[in-house]
Formats: structure tokens, sequence, C-alpha cells
């Protein structure tokens, strides 16, 4: 007998909960999060019934998006044109990235052109899911790659970034003030930008569970009507299940299709984090900007992972999460419109296509 969803999600927030106390004890970078998403894979991959509704992951998506909107200061308006050029170069990042992974995929780990394009875009899993399968790809390659690459990228920039001294286990502060320090009318606030996410969603905005109440935020925080931010217990919790989320996605996956798959991914993360890495290097130079902040803006993980990473690590909140809601916008707006265009020119030019497969 299957057991009820509540149970289900009970024993996956149990195991990751246990998993970030284990790694927040041994003061890990983003103990919480990679704690619950190394836990729940773990639990997801031995047939444990673990599981994270999406209306649950949602609402921490908000908080979230809370969370992020916080960290748009007054100061920051100085900034702008320093992140017109690294919002330009991000373009340039994509289009390389997805070329590149394209090329990759195609010719190294043999994937059919559909899937290996949208397999290859750096990010929008929903959106690259959805048009990548209707288009004839194979879903649960792209969901899997997709997946496996926003992990690897979570779970290796933190070490990267300590092994490189941007990141020192003793400079980790709290993840927030302590819910009693946040005055009412602040809490009050902060919990009405949740509406972001109605708004947002129908206006079509790509990821409107993260991007409206972080829109919101930004807006009453750069305005000066409030300094607050979320409690750092919720934010806690919302790394847990975000986490855990991550971990859950592999129930029911085969551990074959894991290990192929994990391979091709890892191939693929290392050309894309190599290619962020050169692409940070160069605007390092032209604008100043720290190292650190610019890799994790231009990394190939999520919004909300690289987001908390940076918020784990002291990285500058606001630039990393609008680089990457930027990078969420072009990929879902153009991403499917350039693959029918490649198609099409592939099919005007049948000798350039052969050369492809």
């Amino acid at each position: 007998m299957m057991m009820p969803v509540l149970g289900r999600l009970a024993l996956a927030l149990l195991i990751g909960t246990a998993g970030g106390a284990l790694l927040n004890h041994f003061n890990m970078p983003l103990a919480w999060m990679i704690g619950a998403m190394l836990f729940t894979s773990a639990a997801a991959m031995a047939h444990l019934p673990v599981a994270v509704p999406p209306a649950l992951r949602a609402a921490m998506i908000i908080v979230l998006g809370v969370m992020l909107g916080s960290g748009f200061t007054p100061a920051i308006l100085s900034h702008l044109g320093e992140w017109t050029v690294t919002l330009s170069g991000l373009v340039a990042y994509i289009a390389a990235a997805t070329a590149l992974g394209l090329a990759y995929l195609r010719r190294v780990a043999g994937y059919d052109p559909v899937t290996a394009y949208f397999t290859a875009t750096p990010g929008g899993l929903n959106e690259m899911v959805m048009v990548g399968t209707s288009m004839g790809g194979d879903g649960r390659t792209i969901a899997l790659v997709h997946t496996l690459r926003v992990m690897l990228v979570v779970m290796v920039i933190p070490f990267w970034f300590q092994a490189l001294g941007y990141y020192q286990p003793g400079q980790r502060g709290p993840l927030g003030p302590d819910l009693t320090a946040v005055p009412a009318l602040d809490l009050a606030l902060l919990a009405s930008c949740a509406v972001g996410y109605p708004i947002a969603r129908a206006l079509r905005v790509p990821a409107a569970q993260i991007v409206g109440p972080m829109l919101l935020s930004a807006a009453i925080h750069l305005a000066g009507i409030t300094a607050g931010k979320p409690p750092g217990v919720l934010v806690a919790v919302a790394q847990v299940v975000v986490g855990s989320a991550l971990g859950c996605r592999f129930v029911g996956v085969r551990l074959h299709q894991i290990g192929r798959a994990a391979l091709v991914s890892l191939g693929g993360t290392v050309l894309m984090l190599l290619l962020a890495l050169a692409f940070g290097s160069l605007l390092h130079g032209i604008t100043g900007l720290g190292m650190a902040g610019l890799i994790l803006a231009f990394a190939p993980g999520g919004l909300a992972e690289m987001s908390l990473v940076a918020l784990a690590l002291g990285v500058d909140v606001a630039f990393v999460s609008t680089h990457h809601v930027v990078r969420i916008v072009l990929i879902v707006t153009l991403a499917p419109a350039v693959f029918l265009l490649w198609r099409r020119l592939a099919r005007r030019y049948p000798s350039n296509a052969a050369a492809d497969d």
C-alpha cells in the first residue's frame, strides 16, 4: 500500500533536515540545501517513499523570491552601469554555452538533435522539458541531465570557492535575522510580496514563482519603505525544502539511467563552468567587479539555487539573482525560436545537417 502524500513528505523532510543538520554541524557551505539534496537523493535511489509536493516547493520559492528582493538596496542604483556590461556579456555566454553544449551532446554523448539542443540550454528546466518533448525530444533525458547539472553546480561551487579563497568556513554568518528581531510591520510588508506570484503568472512572466515576489520585494526595498529581511529560520527551511525537492526528482529513476546521465552531465557541466570562468575573468578585467559574484552570475545553475549559494557565501545576491532572471527570460523566450530557425536551416542545407549527424 502506497504511503499517503503527507507521510512521504514527512519522510523526505526528516531525511533532508538530518542531512542539512549533519553538514551544518561540520560548518560546510550551503549546508542545509546540499545536505538535504544529498540525503534525499540517496533515499530516492534506495526506493524509499519520499516526495515533496510542488505546492510546498512553490511556497518556499516565493519565500526565496522575497529574500532575494531584500538584497536590492538603494546603493545598488549607482552600479547599474557596470551591470549593463555584464548583462551584455551574459547574452554572449548563453549563445556560447548552448553551442558548446550542443556540439558536446551530439558528438560525444550521441544525443539526437532535439534532445541535445534542449539539454544544452543553460537553464529553464521545466520549459525546456515541455518544449523539447513536444518537438520530439526525450523528456526524461532532458530533465535528468538538467537536474544533475544543477546539483553538480550547487555541490561544486561552494568547495571550489573555498579552495580559491573566496570563502572561509569561519566567515559564514546567519542566513537572516532572528524571527523575533523582525518588526511586525516589516513581516507584513514582506509577506505581502507573495502577491507578486499570481500577478507574474497572469502576465506569463517566466519563473513567476520567484520573479514576481522578488520584483515586489525589490521595489519596496529600493524605495526605502523597508530594510527588513526574511527570518533566518525561514530561509533555512526553504533550503531544506528546495534541496529535498531536487533529491526527490530521482524517485523512479533506475541506477543505470542515472549513471550514464551523470557522466554526460559531468562533462557538460565542466565545459559550462570553464566557460563561466572565462567570461567572469574577461568581465572582471573590464568592470573590476568581484570574480566570485561574476562566476555565480554566469554559473549554469538554477536561479533559486545560485541565489542561495550567493547568500551562503556572502556574495551580492541582487547582482547574482538579476543575471539569472535575465538568463531565464532570454532562454525561455528565445531558445524555442532559435531551435526552429536552426532546424529550418538544417533542412535547407542538408550537407550541414549530415555533418551534424
